[in-house]
């Protein structure tokens, strides 16, 4: 099956299981960031929101397109790692997979909200990292100018949250004459319907947001899985034909025949040299070609990396200021590049709809410990309608314009300091409980080098024995 060993097979099984299994655990840890405030505001019983929560990410994964999911495909320079020994790309996953696993039910056991997505990114530049120490290795393995891109969103999210949260408490003390939305819930009394339907809009949307943006990466990781194991597979998007690329081919290399080569900088020399490389590479394989059938499958690895590589290598070019190209030249240029690179940005309806179905149903389950913590141990007051209203509209509006620049958040990140500025926009910082406030914000620094650590090693040693 395949065209897979059966032991190999399995394993490809086992990972794809795993992958799920990691976004399952992300639903039942996130799961608090969208329902607490409905359910400490006796806005909606619990079942009701936990289900409602998971409808909304249901929906998320299928609505926030693949950005984010190919920003996390991209940390990791997969071509570098694929080569003729399938089981180093079994290594490779398995080892990512388990480290963010075993960090993820490690805080949610404790009842910390601790970020999925830190501990994703960090197992995978902990591979990457392991990687570039093996002998023989070329060299750094990881996409660092990704991973910088990365993780500035990862760390403004949270700033921003608890900013902006603490900036729209003050707005809505200053306009809002209705005193009742700054008090305590009655314990077992809704909210006014105005009220109610604010925070009922509020969760959904963070259900939503929190579906396109961390379903994403669990999209992003099963591809890497798919990428590593199954390159010639999955390499490139089956529902398309490679050799109907062969006119934006045609216009990139226009493109760049008309760069001067005496006005660039020795290094973006050789960037363009690469370039013409690759566009010669894709040229080679689609010579003569005139059904898709006559093109072999080991082919289709090469194709899609040598439309990468064309594309960061001309990313450098096209952003020299010593390259002079008109405004009609560029706007060529993005059109056809983007276009060929539809054929190696993709992710079957497969894969998210077994991802959305991980999620939404992780969603359901074990939401109880980290909805305590947001409730009650963040700040040393019970959360208010208004409290809860402003931090989940912050985090649901701050998740969303991630996904919309392609960039993963941390919602259990953004949420968290939404919820302790709204503490601090109540009663000052000394509302904060500072023990926990204090394990969260170890649990935030830990995260990256504990699972770049862990999964580094479950590397290597799977690299050993496999």
């Amino acid at each position: 099956m395949l065209g897979l060993e059966p032991q190999v097979l399995l394993l490809l099984l086992v990972c794809l299981i795993a992958a799920c299994a990691f976004e399952f655990v992300n639903g039942f840890h996130d799961t608090a960031n969208a329902v607490a405030t409905v359910i400490y505001t006796n806005t909606l019983r619990p079942w009701v929101a936990v289900i409602w929560s998971a409808f909304w990410n249901f929906i998320g994964v299928f609505g926030g397109g693949i950005g984010v999911a190919m920003g996390i495909v991209y940390l990791l320079p997969v071509e570098s790692l694929v080569d003729q020994n399938i089981y180093h790309g079994i290594a490779m996953v398995g080892a990512l997979i388990l480290a963010a696993i075993i960090w993820n039910v490690g805080t949610w056991y404790y009842g910390i909200p601790a970020s999925s997505s830190h501990a994703l990114i960090g197992s995978i530049l902990g591979v990457g990292i392991a990687f570039s120490l093996l002998p023989g290795s070329s060299g750094a393995a990881v996409n660092w100018s990704k991973a910088t891109e990365t993780g500035i969103a990862l760390l403004v999210g949270p700033l921003f949250g608890f900013t902006l949260t603490i900036i729209l408490m003050f707005v809505l003390k200053r306009f809002v004459k209705s005193k009742a939305i700054f008090k305590e819930p009655h314990k077992r009394k809704p909210p006014p319907l105005w009220i109610r339907l604010i925070l009922i809009a509020t969760c959904t949307l963070v259900s939503f947001f929190h579906g396109s943006n961390d379903g994403q990466k669990g999209v992003g990781l099963i591809m890497l899985i798919l990428i590593g194991i199954l390159p010639f597979k999955f390499a490139l998007d089956a529902g398309k034909n490679p050799l109907d690329m062969r006119a934006s081919l045609a216009q990139v290399e226009q493109v760049m025949s008309r760069v001067n080569v005496a006005e660039l900088a020795p290094d973006e020399q050789k960037a363009l040299q690469e370039v013409n490389q690759q566009t010669a590479t894709l040229d080679r394989i689609f010579a003569g070609k005139t059904d898709v059938k006559q093109l072999p499958e080991a082919d289709r690895f090469q194709i899609r990396r040598a439309i990468l590589l064309t594309y960061t290598r001309a990313k450098k070019l096209m952003g020299s200021d010593r390259v002079s190209l008109s405004p009609q030249d560029r706007k060529t240029y993005d059109s056809a590049i983007e276009n060929m690179r539809g054929f190696t940005d993709y992710a079957p309806k497969w894969v998210i709809l077994i991802v959305s179905l991980s999620l939404g149903i992780g969603t359901m389950v074990g939401w109880k410990r980290i909805v305590v913590t947001i409730g009650e141990r963040i700040g040393k007051e019970h959360l208010t309608y208004a409290q809860g209203a402003s931090s989940e509209l912050v985090a649901a509006a701050m998740i969303g314009m991630s996904t919309q620049f392609h960039l993963p958040a941390s919602t259990t990140h953004v949420l968290s300091s939404a919820i302790a500025g709204s503490m601090v926009a109540n009663r000052g910082i000394k509302n904060l409980n500072p023990s926990m406030v204090r394990n969260i914000a170890l649990a935030w620094v830990l995260t990256l080098p504990v699972t770049m650590v862990l999964s580094g090693v479950l590397f290597l040693l799977f690299r050993a024995l496999l």
